[in-house]
């Protein structure tokens, strides 16, 4: 396993940011870790990172464990915190040769030229890094974050900040370099997340509340069907109840709201029962959940 968490517990005092928290993430996944602010994602990623000894319970990257071989981890691992640390008034250059030197990395010009074309930075690779906008500023911290060429990366947040434009590049350079390393992302943009990741994650209040495949999340909070429908006459409530697998109908306007849990498909029961009872459909759709519904359920107080 490339990230391994067992049972870890952060304590603040009297207050617990983690509660014995559990996650594998294997070799090449790219893993959404999400929840609300406060749910103690940040405290989580800094444990994995070195950043923060936890309280209670072990972590491993690649093998090696936080505590007991720290070098060892930071070595495999990469860092891209959500506040992204740079020193403005070096060279971008400069910066990665300078990060790269606290690696000891053979031949790093060679390799810096080669980050900069990975990251889209041909452009901009004589300038300061105070010169920059946010977005190749983040660019520049991806850049150093796989310097060394880690097998995991961590990334807090990595688009936050960013225009629509932005977003899109530094979302499609993380898909691509998620071919070949494992990466754990922290954000709050679901559409990035049904984009980029394999698997979701997904704490509140300290404690894990979902750890699932994305499509199988989703397809998890779709069990109960909500479809909205529009008669072209008076209809009642227990009507529509009678309707085969129908839970709850409540009227919005001048629609019905129908729910149910079977797995066969609402819609044709409903048109049945219209075509039964001499009614005219005038609009008929069917809700599904997306994962910003879903995050919302699992994380409301």
């Amino acid at each position: 396993m490339s990230i391994q968490v067992e049972q870890v517990t952060k304590e603040y005092g009297t207050q617990k940011a983690l509660n014995n928290i559990s996650f594998s993430i294997g070799k090449g996944e790219i893993v959404g870790f999400l929840g609300p602010n406060g749910a103690g994602k940040s405290t989580m990623m800094k444990i994995i990172t070195c950043y923060l000894p936890q309280t209670q319970g072990k972590v491993a990257v690649c093998g090696f464990d936080v505590e007991e071989d720290p070098l060892k981890v930071k070595a495999k691992l990469g860092y891209l915190p959500e506040h992204n640390p740079q020193y403005l008034e070096m060279y971008i250059k400069e910066y990665l040769e300078f990060v790269g030197g606290i690696y000891k990395i053979k031949n790093i010009k060679a390799r810096v030229q080669e980050l900069i074309d990975l990251v889209g930075l041909q452009k901009e690779q004589h300038k300061k890094i105070g010169a920059l906008s946010k977005g190749y500023r983040q660019r520049v911290g991806l850049a150093q974050a796989m310097i060394h060429d880690p097998e995991v990366l961590i990334l807090d947040e990595p688009t936050t900040g960013l225009d629509p434009n932005q977003i899109i590049e530094i979302r499609e350079l993380i898909k691509s370099v998620g071919k070949e390393k494992t990466v754990m992302m922290s954000t709050h943009i679901m559409q990035e997340v049904e984009a980029i990741c394999d698997r979701v994650i997904i704490i509140n209040n300290g404690e894990l509340v979902a750890d699932k495949p994305t499509s199988e999340l989703k397809n998890a909070a779709n069990q109960t069907q909500q479809v909205r429908v529009v008669f072209g006459g008076g209809i009642s409530k227990n009507q529509l109840k009678q309707i085969d697998g129908v839970k709850r109908a409540e009227q919005e306007n001048d629609a019905w709201i129908v729910e149910s849990d079977a797995k066969e498909d609402l819609r044709e029961a409903i048109f049945k029962f219209a075509v039964a009872n001499q009614l005219v459909i005038l609009e008929m759709n069917r809700n599904l959940y997306d994962l910003e519904q879903v995050f919302q359920q699992l994380t409301k107080s």
